[in-house]
């Protein structure tokens, strides 16, 4: 049976066969545990530790000392947010947040509700973004921490996050910034871009699942978290557990080729989006694309579809695996709320596909693909004018 086309690049991508080679030593030869301090194998296993966490630190352009590896973006979150919550209770804590973030902060935001914190979730306009006003306006007096994602990963709109995070740093509020999307696919130097804490995963940019790291600026603020699990002294105390040697040096590598390949990559990616984009709208009257028309990741499309029901895409799509939303909310069969947050009825929510694109994807893919969502809605929608 032939594979159907992938494009959903942005639930998971495949790993760079360059990462696979990097990490290859470290699960057979180099097996050594990282904080084994007596004998080569622990030797070697650290070493390639502090290498990964130097060459991830040079590509993000911050210190090495400032990279906390994890298990990916949805523990750092919860390090990020939870961990600058227990920072400042029992003092009144006010934490922000945005009605489009990923479950991995919206849930993380309840929780730190729980423990006493005061929640504001501010509504995203038409094109899904939080603008500095609106941040501006809600802050208060006892506000500790704002927490917006760089990118979407439902419909890759961007948020102005270089102006918010600068007019927070002058009110000596920390910043968050889930940046699983967008690493790899956008310019990111946190030299200047003042954000405090940013969250990455590995397998948003083809390397393994399971690592992430998260980035945690020690000087101005000085940020002093709690950590979230007891058990060792790994990590600086804020993340005990035998390291993931593999991982890591996977992450760091990954890191790298999609730097290096970035401005050739998102330049190629952009010009398929669009070609895309243009051809979806022309031939389908009454489809909405979802997000920002421009300030977008390079990759993503998300389209929604009047007069159509959510079950017509399994027959109609069939060959292209794409998705209706986000895969960590897929299996739960409720309309995606980042859709509904923009205005859209809960119809159009559950006629949506996410269109993923990445670095095996062809002009001769997304060729493909147009052509069979324009046939799909055409289709459905002479059966609908019938009846």
């Amino acid at each position: 049976m032939e594979k159907p086309i992938y494009l959903d690049y942005n639930a998971t991508t495949p790993m760079d066969p360059l990462v696979f080679e990097a990490m290859k030593p470290y699960f057979v030869e180099e097996f050594g545990n990282a904080s084994s301090s007596s004998h080569p194998y622990g030797w070697a296993a650290n070493r390639a530790v502090k290498r990964a966490r130097e060459q991830l630190a040079k590509v993000l352009n911050c210190h090495p000392s400032e990279i906390i590896w994890t298990s990916g973006a949805t523990e750092s979150n919860n390090m990020a947010i939870i961990g600058t919550v227990r920072q400042f209770l029992p003092q009144r804590t006010h934490i922000i947040t945005a009605n489009t973030e990923h479950k991995a902060v919206l849930e993380v935001f309840e929780m730190a509700e729980e423990l006493g914190a005061e929640v504001t979730v501010l509504p995203v306009n038409e094109k899904g973004q939080i603008t500095p006003h609106q941040v501006e306006k809600a802050l208060r007096p006892h506000t500790r921490l704002v927490s917006l994602m760089m990118a979407n990963n439902e419909i890759g709109t961007l948020h102005p996050i270089a102006e918010i995070a600068e007019q927070l740093k002058s009110k000596d509020i920390l910043f968050h910034t889930d940046a699983a999307q967008a690493v790899g696919k956008i310019p990111l130097d946190l030299k200047h871009l003042p954000v405090d804490l940013l969250s990455i995963s590995g397998h948003k940019i083809y390397g393994p699942k399971g690592i992430g790291a998260l980035f945690l600026r020690k000087k101005n603020p000085c940020i002093q978290l709690k950590n979230l699990i007891c058990g060792g002294e790994q990590e600086a105390g804020l993340r005990p557990g035998t390291l993931n040697v593999p991982g890591i040096v996977g992450l760091a590598e990954a890191c790298q080729i999609a730097h290096e390949k970035m401005p050739e990559e998102s330049k190629r990616l952009v010009q398929l989006r669009d070609q895309l984009i243009e051809k979806v709208l022309e031939e389908c009257p009454g489809t909405l694309l979802n997000g920002h028309p421009k300030e977008r990741l390079p990759n993503n499309a998300s389209f929604s579809f009047e007069g159509l029901s959510a079950d017509v895409f399994t027959l109609g799509l069939s060959g292209l695996a794409l998705s209706s939303g986000s895969a960590c909310t897929s299996a739960s069969g409720k309309p995606s709320h980042v859709i509904t947050a923009l205005g859209r009825p809960e119809s159009l929510a559950r006629a949506t596909i996410r269109i993923g694109l990445g670095r095996m994807t062809t002009a001769e893919n997304i060729q493909t693909a147009a052509d069979k969502i324009i046939a799909m809605v055409q289709k459905n929608s002479k059966i609908s004018a019938i009846y």
